[in-house]
């Protein structure tokens, strides 16, 4: 008696998922690049660590420079927007909703290792390729909007003081941030990143207007 045969759309749909296979590569590519770089990156080690052959990797990405874009674009962009853009949209507080941001930055000893990816890469490739500088000033510019506009929004509001610059501020506070992280990742130590959340934290209570400054 033959065996039963599976359905060659059901077994194509098994073995071929186009889609599937790009988000991991996407996956992947970003754990290598964070943990060697950009330039060390090991294609060879990407496919390894999902399985897939340079053939897949080919289809999806015309080179290693057009995966490393859509790592910052699909992979570091959303993440940013998830931590540090959709938080601060219709809040009722502007400095409890940075302070909450800032707070949620992780900080134990395998979180500050390999330091921010969007920090790394920018460190690392914008000096050298302007297909990243452009696609990391992007990430960058939006996280300083989203931080200016909550800013702003407070003044309106008056729960922040009216002699802060919206767009400086938000600067600063990308700086302190980034900043700290990579003190912490040089230092391999996160209690360098902890002192650091609690000096960017004092700072955002320094903005609140005199009337809301009981708010903590």
């Amino acid at each position: 008696m033959l065996a039963a045969r599976k359905s060659p759309k059901r077994r194509a749909t098994k073995l071929r998922d186009p889609e599937r296979t790009r988000e991991r590569l996407l996956q992947a590519a970003s754990r290598e690049i964070y943990r060697s770089g950009f330039q060390s990156a090991s294609l060879d080690i990407i496919l390894a660590s999902i399985g897939v052959t340079k053939g897949a990797l080919y289809y999806h990405f015309k080179n290693k420079e057009a995966l490393g874009y859509a790592v910052v674009e699909e992979v570091i962009a959303p993440d940013v927007h998830g931590k540090w853009v959709r938080p601060l949209q219709s809040v009722k507080d502007p400095i409890d909703a940075l302070i909450g941001a800032v707070q949620r930055i992780p900080v134990r000893l395998v979180d500050v290792r390999g330091g921010c990816q969007l920090n790394n890469l920018a460190q690392e490739m914008s000096p050298l390729d302007a297909g990243f500088r452009k696609r990391l000033a992007i990430v960058f510019d939006a996280w300083r909007k989203a931080v200016a506009s909550t800013l702003r929004e407070g003044q309106t509001h008056g729960s922040v003081r009216r002699d802060v610059g919206p767009t400086d501020a938000a600067g600063l506070l990308i700086a302190m941030v980034e900043g700290y992280g990579s003190l912490a990742k040089n230092a391999q130590d996160p209690k360098v990143m902890k002192a650091g959340i609690r000096n960017i934290v004092d700072w955002l209570r320094s903005l609140r207007a005199p009337d809301n400054r009981q708010r903590g």
